[in-house]
């Protein structure tokens, strides 16, 4: 055998999936190469139709996400475990989040934090406005883009994808979302194809990433002398260093690179953070914070549900930062929700959504105001708007920003050290997220394919960013957020099914006829309970058990003087007894034989000889006040006996209480 038949024979890589989306990698990344203008123009022209048409998609989308997570924290359903209910979560608190936020946002917090509150401070949208309230405003708008409807997006798909991986039992893996919707067929093209869309949008999200974040890891090598200006061979160099570690990382696995380099990352931002809240203007960013805060949760839902239809001098700003987020995001999301899932197993529902929606926020509202409103304070107080001057110069706008404090040499490395490792594991987790879907999960993958995920990742990066193919990409993924999210919508409804199945699953009860089964007469229940009924069985057993015993209990009755009686339409297959009454409702109590459907899986079941088709019937209790009923199919003639007179019991309880005489007083009803 050859080495590259033995490499073929070793491969987990699932064909239906890899070969599609290699494909179709292939095919962007040339066309986008060879012909970058024409395909950005033609991109870009799509994009801005469905931004201006469609653009109210997106809003209601993210909009359902977030209300939808938030009535989930709200809903018994948030009890339910992420896995078995005794299971213990994989990571501790502190690495769980550290790496759902790393993987989630870390780059753009860096990429962002000066110059989207300083881009929204200058844009000439705003211009009529106090520079007070503009101020103001660029702070509000950023916790928006950043804050929880943000992180909904990414709460969906990972909750999705953790609940049914988990809970169910099934491969971690997009088209497990839909399993309540199309059950075993998603093994079939409609799995493989939605997991191809997983697969590309990751690849390319990540691609666009890392081609667009060279450039400032460039510019900031510039700014701290290391690289003496910013050139093509300087970004190959960057991308062969980030890829060689981020490769090292995915390796070895989870627990070891992505854990460490995701939790020395967060430190070094904190440490960044807490540098320029000590020696910026301190008691005003504390105190921005606070009204910040404020602010956005008056404005939250106005922001969330404004188009600025009755203002189109804004719309294009709009489409520009708000509809434009809300489709990067959703374009991340499959990279970002698989991942997040991953790492997520043993949470709660509740917890989980919680911790994804809130936490995050938090910090980045921590983040984006201390970077921002300093950026903003220090263009009105001390730069004279030099650094507003600089918005559209995004790569080197956070490296002029820190040459305003002391020792800005030290802090720009930081900064520059933190973009890298955000890099590295946005890279490293993609890489594994990558190999996942492309394998269908499948276990113990050769350590050659996430190598090869990373050198495609580099190879095509580079490539781009040569040709200056990148925006093309990044139009494309974003135009592709379009569909996904009615995709994710249908999660939502996958999601409340196998949820409302679950509660079912786990909170019914014992059938009534075990409730005081004493055991007696055991082996004919076993025989019972192992035979699904036919039609003709149980109107036998009507008429053989459950009228005998409701024409006896009727005798009984009406020697006590109390009228009953037992009615057996001549069509139905059905009877009831009935107790009448004058001022209060009737006590009806009835069997009628109903039909009930088996599950296919039951019946390829050779360990239970009893089912052999997919429909079953099974004697049914009915009551006079529309009650659920449920089966009796186990009762002898006596247990039918005793049913009734519990039933009765109850009844009669019900009706001497006066709270609840508005339903039980027949009298105002007859005079009507």
């Amino acid at each position: 055998m050859s080495p590259l038949s033995s490499i073929v024979a070793r491969t987990t890589f699932h064909k239906g999936i890899t070969l599609p989306s290699l494909l179709f990698i292939f095919f962007v990344t040339f066309v986008s190469s060879f012909f970058p203008d024409s395909t950005a123009s033609i991109l870009g022209q799509i994009q801005d139709w469905i931004f201006i048409n469609l653009n109210w998609v997106y809003v209601w989308s993210v909009t359902l996400f977030v209300f939808f997570l938030l009535a989930l924290v709200l809903s018994k359903y948030g009890s339910i475990t992420l896995g078995d209910d005794d299971i213990v979560p994989e990571y501790s608190f502190l690495s769980w989040i550290s790496m759902l936020f790393a993987a989630g946002m870390g780059i753009g917090l860096m990429y962002f934090s000066v110059s989207e509150p300083l881009s929204h401070f200058s844009d000439p949208t705003f211009a009529e406005y106090s520079e007070i309230k503009r101020a103001k405003d660029a702070q509000l708008y950023t916790f928006f883009h950043w804050g929880i409807h943000a992180w909904a997006i990414y709460g969906v798909v990972g909750l999705s994808l953790a609940y049914f991986t988990y809970r169910y039992k099934l491969p971690l893996s997009l088209r497990s979302c839909f399993y309540p919707i199309l059950k075993n067929r998603i093994n079939g093209i409609a799995g493989n194809a939605i997991d191809t869309f997983a697969l590309c949008s990751t690849f390319f999200g990540i691609t666009t990433t890392l081609g667009f974040g060279v450039i400032q890891l460039n510019a900031g090598l510039v700014e701290i002398g290391i690289f003496p200006e910013k050139s093509y061979m300087y970004q190959v160099g960057i991308v062969i260093v980030i890829m060689a570690i981020s490769i090292l990382s995915a390796t070895s696995g989870v627990n070891k690179g992505v854990k460490f380099l995701s939790q020395l990352n967060i430190s070094s931002a904190v440490l960044l953070m807490l540098f320029i809240l000590t020696l910026g203007p301190t008691v005003f960013l504390l105190g921005t914070l606070s009204e910040g805060v404020g602010n956005y949760l008056n404005q939250f839902l106005s922001l969330t549900f404004n188009t600025h239809a009755y203002e189109p001098s804004v719309q294009p700003w709009y489409f520009k930062w708000t509809i434009l987020y809300w489709a990067w995001w959703i374009s991340w999301s499959p990279y970002v929700g698989l991942f997040i899932a991953q790492i997520s197993r043993g949470r709660t529902i509740r917890e989980f959504i919680i911790a994804v929606l809130l936490i995050p926020t938090a910090f980045n509202f921590l983040w984006m105001t201390v970077f921002g409103n300093s950026a903003t304070w220090l263009d009105r107080n001390e730069a004279g708007g030099l650094l507003t001057a600089m918005v559209s110069r995004t790569d080197e706008l956070l490296f002029k920003f820190l040459d305003y404090f002391p020792a800005s040499s030290i802090t720009s490395s930081l900064a520059i050290f933190i973009i890298f490792v955000f890099f590295v594991t946005s890279a490293d987790s993609g890489i594994f997220v990558m190999n996942s879907i492309s394998t269908a999960n499948a276990p113990k993958s050769p350590k050659w394919q996430l190598v090869a995920w990373g050198v495609l990742l580099a190879v095509v990066a580079l490539v781009l960013l040569n040709a200056g193919g990148l925006q093309s990409l990044q139009t494309m993924t974003l135009i592709t957020a379009l569909p996904f999210s009615i995709i994710m919508l249908l999660f939502c409804y996958s999601l409340i099914k196998g949820l409302m199945i679950d509660d079912y699953y786990y909170s019914k009860s014992l059938s009534p006829s075990t409730r005081n089964w004493s055991g007696e007469f055991w082996k004919q229940r076993l025989q019972r309970i192992l035979s699904f009924k036919n039609q003709a069985y149980v109107e036998a057993f009507i008429q053989e058990t459950v009228e005998p015993a409701f024409h006896e209990l009727a005798a009984e009755f009406n020697t006590s003087q109390v009228r009953a009686s037992v009615d057996k339409p001549q069509v139905a297959e059905e009877i009831s007894i009935t107790i009448k009454h004058d001022s209060i409702e009737n006590f009806t109590y009835g069997v009628r034989c109903q039909r009930k459907m088996i599950s296919t899986f039951l019946v390829d079941e050779k360990n239970i000889p009893g089912v052999r088709n997919t429909q079953a019937y099974i004697p049914e209790t009915f009551f006079g006040d529309n009650r659920p009923g449920y089966t009796i199919e186990y009762f002898t003639q006596r247990e039918v006996i005793a049913d009734v007179l519990k039933q009765y019991e109850r009844f009669l309880e019900l009706s001497s209480e006066i709270k609840n005489e508005i339903f039980t007083d027949t009298t105002l009803r007859r005079k009507e």
